[in-house]
């Protein structure tokens, strides 16, 4: 296009000359280039040839029926440009094709906007119906079970075999038997379907470690404490552990199956029998199996011998004999028994001997020593009818010969 100069009187929106316009800050971000000027479907007419008083402002270009058709149409939705003979020369873009589309693209915007407002309040006014409706409940904590506990006594069928420890573990089928914890070995660990090889392994050594907090560590069997074995046991069952191991000595704890000394450690009556040999001789197994998804269970099947005699200092070497106790216990833990490194007792199984069948074997044991004979050996009489029968504690048996050690 021909160039364009304000009219006499002023620029068209009355801003003095010399000072930017309304309308020049507002066309200023328009910039005319070369091929913008050649893609001109008209052309402004020169001064001599709009004297005359039909000739139109404009007229179309030469040569614009060349022009490449897209960048003329371009060019034209851009801006059309509309000359005003009574205005002279003043020019406006037509907003109508400038802002169209950018206004109808804010539009699409905002309903897209609003669109996910309402589906995100849909959502969650949804939510808060279905809650109300149906309440989450967590499953409930399941508590652990009280240890389920059962004593044997054994009796001998002639007096108790006496000699010096040694003799008497040779002389036995404890004579292969490893003294102390070296005896309890731990089987391979192998992870199972929801349980891995460390959790497995973890559940074996506190196992064995209850095994020897419990039945091998001398201060537990003569009495002199039990915080070690306290330690390894679940928080659900210390209640019980306490009311069973620590009655005081002029008591017992109550027969019922559930609180016996016996089903949670070895203890020897102190005013009875001690240990005549600390090194206690033990064979047995381990096996780890997992119950359920949340919980592995070991099973421990061990026999323990122990060498025993009177209390006193002036005690013969030769008068120890043997006491044997065999032990089947099943342990349960969940993940967080392994983590903490406790154990919760599911049931006890207690065999020993030599004892006589008249012995309550619901605290400390009290073994024949040697040369001793059992006054009874047949178990009490147990009634069925009565309220609260001693069930686990007054079973009895007879100790075979062949658990004796051998006549030199």
């Amino acid at each position: 296009m021909a160039g364009s100069v304000d009219p006499p009187e002023g620029t068209p929106d009355g801003t003095p000359e010399g000072l930017p316009g309304r309308g020049e800050d507002e066309y200023r971000p328009v910039v005319f280039d070369e091929s913008f000027v050649r893609a001109a479907r008209l052309q402004e007419l020169s001064a001599r040839e709009r004297m005359g008083d039909d000739t139109p402002a404009v007229r179309d270009r030469p040569g614009a029926e060349h022009v490449d058709p897209a960048l003329a149409l371009d060019r034209d939705a851009a801006y059309e440009y509309a000359y005003d003979l009574d205005r002279r020369h003043h020019w406006r873009p037509a907003r109508r094709h400038v802002n169209g589309p950018r206004r109808r693209r804010h539009t699409g915007a905002r309903v897209g906007a609003l669109i996910l407002v309402l589906l995100v309040a849909t959502v969650f006014a949804a939510a808060i119906h279905l809650g109300s409706r149906y309440p989450y409940q967590p499953p409930p904590d399941p508590r652990t079970e009280p240890l389920r506990v059962t004593l044997v006594a054994l009796a001998p069928t002639g007096p108790v075999p006496g000699g010096r420890p040694g003799d008497l573990y040779a002389r036995s089928p404890a004579a292969q038997y490893r003294p102390g914890a070296a005896g309890i070995a731990l089987p391979p660990a192998r992870r199972t379907a929801h349980f891995t090889q460390g959790q497995v392994m973890a559940a074996l050594t506190i196992a064995k470690d209850y095994l020897v907090r419990s039945s091998l560590d001398p201060e537990t069997l003569t009495g002199g404490t039990t915080r070690p074995v306290r330690l390894l046991i679940d928080p659900d069952q210390i209640a019980q552990f306490d009311a069973s191991v620590d009655a005081p000595a002029a008591d017992t704890p109550a027969a019922d199956g559930r609180h016996a000394t016996g089903g949670w450690l070895v203890r020897f009556d102190p005013a009875h029998a001690t240990l005549a040999d600390p090194a206690v001789r033990v064979r047995g197994t381990l096996k780890v199996t997992e119950e359920t998804p949340d919980a592995l269970e070991v099973a421990s099947v061990h026999t323990f011998a122990y060498a025993v005699r009177p209390p006193g200092p002036g005690t013969a070497p030769e008068r120890a004999s043997l006491f044997t106790v065999r032990r089947e216990l099943r342990l349960r833990f969940d993940r967080d028994d392994l983590r903490m490194h406790r154990a919760e007792l599911v049931t006890s199984h207690l065999q020993a001997g030599p004892l006589d069948c008249a012995t309550d074997l619901s605290g400390a044991l009290r073994p024949l020593l040697a040369g001793e004979r059992p006054r009874t050996t047949t178990p009490p009489v147990t009634d069925p009818y009565a309220p609260a029968p001693a069930a686990g504690t007054r079973l009895c048996g007879t100790l075979s010969p062949a658990a004796q050690p051998s006549p030199r």
